[in-house]
C-alpha cells in the first residue's frame, strides 16, 4: 500500500501541488431526463427498484422484469453501463451502485438518483467511491427530510462538492480502492454460501409434525405498541433505546446492548422493554423487513418508539426471534402485509401469526444449535464474519484518505 500511496503523493506534488478544484456533482455529471413509459409497446425491460441494489455489497441483486401492463405508471428513467444510481429514499441505508453491460438501458425506479459522469472530468469508479465516504454519508443524513420516511432530493445530491484531481490521480487511487471491494466481493460471496446454508437448517429444525402445537402469538403473550422516538431525542448516554430503523440496519437477532440513549424525561413517554421481551417493526418499504425482530436479553429496562411493537411472553425469546427468521413465518406476514409505498404489518394482524409452540426443553435445545450457527455467519469477532469486518474497516480507513484532498483557492 506504501508504494501506491507514495505514486499517488509524487502525481499529487507535480499535477497539482496547490491543491484540486472542487466541484458540485451536478457539474461533472450529464443531465438526464425522466422518460415516459410508452403504452402499448412490446417491449420488456429489467426493472430496477430501490429493493434491488444490496445495501452492503453495492450490486444489484435481484430484479423484476415489466413490460407496459406491468411498468408502474410513473415516469422512468432509461439508465446506462458506467452510470451510478443512489437510493433518495430513506438514503442513510446506503443503496448506490454501478450501473454494469447487463443492466445497460434498462430502467430504474424514480427512487433513485441516476448520475452519468462526464467521461473526460471524473472515473465512474471514482464517483461510486465518494458516494460511500464519510462525508457524502454526512452530508446526506443532515440534508434529508421526512421523518417517519426521510429522503433527499436530487437536486440536494447533486449540490454536494466533491473533489476533482486529475484523471491520472483518480486512476491510481481506483485502482487501489478497487482492490478492497474486489476481495470484499470475494468474502462476501461465501458468506452468503453459509448464511444460505444457515438458512436451509434454520427452516428445518423450526419444521414440526403434528405432535407441536401451534398457537397464535396473541395466545402465547401481550403486544404493546411503540410511539414517539425521533433520533433528534438521542443523547450520549442515558435510558437505552432501540429505534425501529436500527432494527433494520444494526441488530441481529438479540442483544443485550443498545447503540443509542435517550433521556429520563423522554423515557418517560415512550414504551418499555423489559429483559426476554422481543421489539418487532410493524413498518418496512419491503416485505423482507417487515417484521424484522430482535430479542432484547439486557437486564436493564430500555424503551421503543413508533413503528415498532413490543412482545412479552414467557417462551424463549431466542426461539421467537428465531422463528420470525423462516420461510413459514415470511409467508404469513405476507398475506397479512397492507400497503405499497410503505408496507404496514399491523400489531392486531401480527397477533393472529401462528407458530410452533414446543415445551421450553425443546426451544433451548434449538436456540443452542442456532447460537452457534448464528456465530459462524454473523458474528464480527470470529471466523469469515471477522475477517469480512477487518476488510471493511481497511477500506473505510484508505478510502477516506485517498479522497480528501486540500482544496485548490486560486
Amino acid at each position: 500500500m506504501t508504494k501506491h500511496q507514495n505514486r499517488i503523493e509524487n502525481l499529487i506534488n507535480k499535477l497539482c501541488p496547490n491543491g484540486v478544484d472542487y466541484k458540485t456533482i451536478g457539474t461533472v455529471c450529464d443531465s438526464i431526463e425522466n422518460v415516459k413509459w410508452l403504452k402499448n409497446i412490446e417491449l420488456r425491460f429489467k426493472y430496477i427498484d430501490l429493493t434491488s441494489v444490496d445495501r452492503i455489497t453495492h450490486v444489484i441483486s435481484q430484479t423484476q422484469i415489466i413490460d407496459s401492463d406491468t411498468a408502474p405508471s410513473r415516469a422512468q428513467q432509461i439508465v446506462k453501463e458506467g452510470d451510478v444510481i443512489f437510493g433518495t429514499t430513506r438514503p442513510t441505508l446506503r443503496r448506490f451502485c454501478v450501473i454494469d453491460s447487463s443492466y445497460d438501458g434498462q430502467i430504474c425506479s424514480t427512487g433513485f438518483c441516476v448520475l452519468r459522469p462526464k467521461k473526460n472530468v471524473i472515473l465512474t469508479d471514482f464517483l461510486f467511491h465518494l458516494m460511500g465516504s464519510t462525508k457524502f454519508n454526512d452530508y446526506v443524513e443532515s440534508t434529508q427530510k421526512g421523518a417517519s420516511y426521510p429522503s433527499i432530493s436530487d437536486k440536494e445530491i447533486k449540490k454536494f462538492r466533491i473533489p476533482l484531481p486529475p484523471l491520472k490521480i483518480q486512476t491510481e487511487i481506483v485502482k487501489i480502492l478497487n482492490k478492497f471491494t474486489e476481495l470484499e466481493a470475494e468474502l462476501e460471496a461465501e458468506l452468503e454460501a453459509r448464511k444460505k446454508q444457515y438458512r436451509f437448517y434454520k427452516d428445518q429444525l423450526m419444521t414440526f409434525g403434528k405432535n407441536v402445537e401451534y398457537k397464535s402469538l396473541g395466545d402465547i403473550g401481550v403486544f404493546v405498541r411503540g410511539n414517539g422516538l425521533p433520533k433528534s431525542e438521542f443523547t450520549e448516554n442515558g435510558v437505552g433505546c432501540i429505534h425501529y430503523g436500527q432494527i433494520y440496519t444494526y441488530y441481529g437477532t438479540y442483544t443485550n446492548k443498545t447503540k443509542s440513549f435517550v433521556s429520563q424525561e423522554s423515557a418517560r413517554k415512550l414504551q418499555k422493554v423489559q429483559k426476554n421481551d422481543l421489539i418487532i417493526t410493524n413498518t418496512s418499504e419491503n416485505i423482507e423487513d417487515v417484521c424484522k425482530t430482535v430479542a432484547w436479553l439486557g437486564n436493564d429496562e430500555i424503551v421503543t418508539g413508533g413503528h415498532a411493537s413490543i412482545f412479552k411472553h414467557n417462551e424463549n425469546p431466542k426461539y421467537l426471534a428465531y422463528y420470525t427468521q423462516t420461510k413459514s413465518f415470511f409467508s404469513d406476514k405476507k398475506k397479512l402485509a397492507k400497503g405499497t409505498k410503505v408496507i404496514d404489518v399491523s400489531t392486531k394482524d401480527l397477533a393472529k401469526i401462528k407458530v410452533p409452540i414446543p415445551s421450553l426443553t425443546e426451544q433451548n435445545r434449538i436456540v443452542s444449535i442456532l447460537d452457534k450457527f448464528e456465530a459462524l455467519v454473523n458474528d464480527i469477532s470470529v471466523g469469515l464474519p471477522a475477517e469480512l469486518s477487518a476488510r471493511r474497516s481497511q477500506y473505510e480507513y484508505y478510502r477516506n484518505k485517498l479522497l480528501t484532498f486540500k482544496e485548490y483557492v486560486g
